[in-house]
């Protein structure tokens, strides 16, 4: 069997952060709160004294066995580039939701920013969406979509 199971983002700060999600995109924390370290982390992330803690969040429309956004903060984060649509490696995290604009505003006024334009797309046998990318607090890219019937 295999299944999807989190993502991950780190952050220098997890409790801000989950509060972000939390807030903008109504997921619901899923505890208990994490505070691991020991040889089995250190063995596990390749990291000598890897000490992490966070939260995962069950994200919007699924519950508790559902796959999640695992949010963690180590004592030490290396830096990171600017977050950007064709960089490679991980590129965004997306919700649906009801109307793009509204939720556009809602992650600008908890701190976001807005990366690109809201557009509408037509896509070949799958439909029209209306989208745009949007940034988290931590610069992170976050997709905001929604599909038109």
């Amino acid at each position: 069997m295999t299944e999807f199971a989190h993502t991950n983002i780190i952050t220098g700060d997890w409790k801000k952060l989950a509060d972000f999600y939390i807030k903008v995109f109504d997921c619901k924390p899923l505890y208990p709160e994490r505070d691991l370290s020991g040889d089995a982390i250190d063995q596990a992330t390749g990291i000598g004294n890897a000490h992490f803690t966070g939260i995962h969040l069950i994200l919007p429309g699924h519950f508790e066995k559902a796959p999640t956004l695992e949010i963690f903060q180590y004592d030490h984060n290396e830096d990171n580039l600017p977050a950007a649509a064709n960089r490679k490696g991980f590129g965004h995290i997306a919700f649906r939701v009801d109307d793009v604009n509204e939720m556009l505003q809602k992650v600008l006024n908890n701190g976001g920013a807005q990366l690109g334009e809201v557009v509408n797309l037509d896509i070949k046998d799958a439909g029209r969406i209306t989208f745009v990318y949007a940034k988290d607090i931590d610069g992170n890219i976050v997709e905001l979509q929604h599909w038109h019937k």
